[in-house]
Formats: structure tokens, sequence, C-alpha cells
């Protein structure tokens, strides 16, 4: 059995219900007859309001390191431009420009 059997036949074998319906579609023909594959990427995930700066400045020195960033994982993930003159560390005010853009 080759690998591109053995995944066509998982495939095949996994539950359409598991697919998200609006997701996009192809159909392929194999030696087994028809095998359709849908996928889609999952929709944005809500993060609410951005939270305070100083509630992310644990330190208290008027700045945030990219370890007190992990708290908001979505600073922690846009830390390198929040950090916009890239001195290693959030200013209050890196931090309001980044906040009002996203």
């Amino acid at each position: 059995m080759t690998l591109r059997f053995a995944v066509f036949s998982l495939l095949a074998a996994t539950s359409i219900s598991s697919f998200a319906q609006d997701g996009s579609q192809a159909t392929y023909d194999t030696a087994d007859g028809k095998l359709t594959v849908r996928s889609s990427q999952p929709g944005p995930q809500s993060a609410g309001p951005a939270p305070a700066f100083s509630s992310l400045d644990g330190s208290g020195k008027g700045f945030v390191t990219a370890d007190e960033a992990a708290a908001y994982p979505l600073l922690a993930n846009d830390f390198i431009h929040a950090d916009s003159n890239r001195d290693g560390k959030v200013s209050k005010a890196e931090y309001a420009r980044w906040s009002n853009a996203r």
C-alpha cells in the first residue's frame, strides 16, 4: 500500500461531518471511486479589548518585556511590531499605538 493511497483511504474514511460546511472542496477520482476533500481555516478568535498597560507592566518600570507580553497572547504575537524602536521592550506610547492599530 503506497503512502498516497493510505492518506486517501484515511481521508475517505473520515466522517464528512467533521469538516466545515463552508470550506473549500476538491473532488478526485481514485481507484476506489470519487474522493471529496473539504478544508477550511478556523474563524478568527475574539480577543476582546486590550488590557490596561499597567496590568501588563508587572515590573512597574514603564515598559512591557517580551516575558510580560506573554500574559496577552495578541501582544506576544505582535511584540516585534509593537516594539517600534526595537529596544526589546514596549513602552506605554508604543502599546497605545499598537492597541489602537489592531
